[in-house]
């Protein structure tokens, strides 16, 4: 379907939705940022994709998200995406290279998985794998296409920061659910 509408609104993604931005509660000077990608399926095994996340440590909000190749342009994209109140904060990620050629180095520190600084990340995808069923590992439930499994994905972000909200009894009337 290239070229559709669901493409065209895919691509600059756009989503009749609030953007995610408006589910963060606010950012503070000593927030850090985790650093992850996942990798999913559209279609078959052979229709790889991967997804791109940040996370924040002390809120445990995801405050970005890319989905594309594992390299860095798509690592870039994902950078861009990130709101400006957080472009100040200190990240952790693996040692994929493609971090290390966007992420400036002093706001910036690879580590393995055996430091603990990705711990939180780690912690989302495995919660991510859990309640969709499109990113499962060993699962018969591929998505179809590509723009439903992103649909799916923006449903359980919005969700997921919402859920966090009502953790900060202070915020709780900033953002109302979407769902609701």
């Amino acid at each position: 379907m290239t070229g559709s509408k669901k493409d065209t609104q895919l691509n600059n993604n756009q989503h009749p939705q609030r953007a995610l931005s408006a589910t963060l509660l606010p950012s503070q000077a000593d927030d850090v940022l985790e650093l992850d990608e996942l990798r999913s399926y559209v279609n078959s095994k052979k229709q790889r994709i991967w997804i791109w996340v940040v996370l924040c440590r002390r809120t445990r909000q995801v405050v970005a998200w890319m989905w594309g190749d594992r390299n860095a342009d798509t690592c870039h994209m994902l950078w861009a995406k990130l709101p400006l109140e957080y472009k100040h904060a200190f990240c952790y990620s693996d040692l994929l290279e493609a971090y290390q050629k966007v992420l400036d180095q002093k706001q910036h520190l690879p580590c393995t998985k055996k430091e603990g600084q990705t711990n939180h990340i780690e912690r989302f995808n495995l919660t991510l794998r859990q309640r969709v069923s499109g990113f499962v590992r060993k699962t018969l439930a591929f998505s179809k296409n590509l723009f439903m499994h992103i649909v799916v994905l923006r449903i359980f972000l919005h969700d997921y920061n919402h859920t966090l909200i009502d953790h900060y009894p202070k915020y709780r009337h900033c953002s109302p659910r979407i769902y609701s």
